[in-house]
């Protein structure tokens, strides 16, 4: 039997993302989209040529304890950060307690949620109806340094590059296009969420340089990783290729990604393993579509979790050649 899922932001990037990805589930079907702007309109009529949208399925724009009558069986809130606990209240005051996926920030330090970035994360699932979707940079850092965690010397910097849309769609500085022309912008350069969401997932200091640049979507992290010891690159790679053998979210590569193959990708990619002479010192660069799997597609991933499907059912294995 189909499960519904209603989804509350739905005018966003990864709004959008979200509603073709749950259009094109085979076990997965919309309840209902919110949207204040769009309301009245038909979904359908945004997403030509998406199969799997109800032709009658329009915007709502419902208030927060009008939501739990809606009927979802799970619900995924992308809104902005600050914004989650007043819908979070609205089930918990109704008695209603389907799974919701928050996108947003606000539940990422919360124990009492299981932070689900499945490819680390999942031994801590046990049937938890909350779940915080993890940060588009937070993702690929994390799964950057992880395979090394027992052997680093001290804190890791992660300098990183990401695409205009994940300043989101509030005009601002970083999703002005002419601004960002011939531009790459830094901001938050110390005590950035996500830096202190990674250092405390993984349990070790990470240092997080964000930068933004004229591109729409994908982001780069490069990340330098002091080391306890030598290492020999073969061993480096050998770590990191047994880690993520079985995870088809995440490819490892020998060379450096590009930020440019990873746009529309469902998936992490981590490669370019330099060491320094003495073999101490690594640099590993990962890639990833902000909107996909550093959003609506890990999102994706925990709806089938809290469900019991497959992880990976109703994600395209889409790959670029080469």
């Amino acid at each position: 039997m189909s499960k519904s899922v209603g989804i509350v932001g739905a005018r966003g990037y990864v709004g959008a993302e979200l509603i073709r990805l749950i259009a094109g589930h085979p076990d997965f079907e919309l309840a209902f989209v919110s949207s204040r702007e769009l309301v009245g309109q038909r979904v359908a009529d945004q997403f030509e040529g998406v199969a799997g949208i109800d032709p009658e399925l329009r915007y709502v724009a419902p208030s927060n304890e009008e939501l739990p009558g809606l009927g979802a069986d799970a619900v995924v809130l992308a809104l902005p950060n600050g914004k989650a606990a007043a819908c979070v209240a609205a089930f918990d005051n109704a008695g209603m307690d389907p799974v919701i996926v928050d996108l947003s920030a606000d539940y990422r330090f919360d124990d009492t949620w299981y932070y689900g970035l499945p490819e680390l994360t999942r031994r801590k699932y046990a049937g938890q109806r909350r779940i915080s979707n993890p940060g588009c940079y937070a993702t690929a850092m994390q799964l950057a340094v992880a395979p090394m965690l027992d052997a680093l010397a001290g804190p890791v910097q992660c300098f990183g590059v990401s695409g205009y849309s994940g300043a989101g769609t509030s005009p601002s500085d970083k999703n002005d296009p002419e601004k960002l022309r011939d531009n790459l912008m830094p901001y938050a350069l110390t005590n950035h969420i996500h830096e202190r969401e990674v250092t405390r997932q993984l349990g070790h200091e990470v240092q997080f340089l964000p930068h933004v640049a004229p591109h729409f979507r994908g982001l780069t992290i490069t990340a330098n990783l002091p080391l306890s010891g030598a290492f020999e690159r073969d061993a480096i790679v050998s770590r990191y290729r047994e880690r993520y053998a079985d995870e088809p979210m995440v490819d490892v590569l020998d060379e450096a990604p590009w930020v440019s193959r990873i746009a529309g990708q469902h998936h992490v990619e981590l490669g370019g393993f330099t060491l320094s002479p003495d073999g101490r010192r690594l640099v590993v660069v990962a890639t990833e579509d902000n909107l996909l799997k550093g959003a609506a597609t890990q999102a994706l991933q925990n709806l089938n979790l809290a469900f019991g499907f497959d992880e990976n059912r109703g994600i395209p294995q889409v790959r670029h050649a080469g």
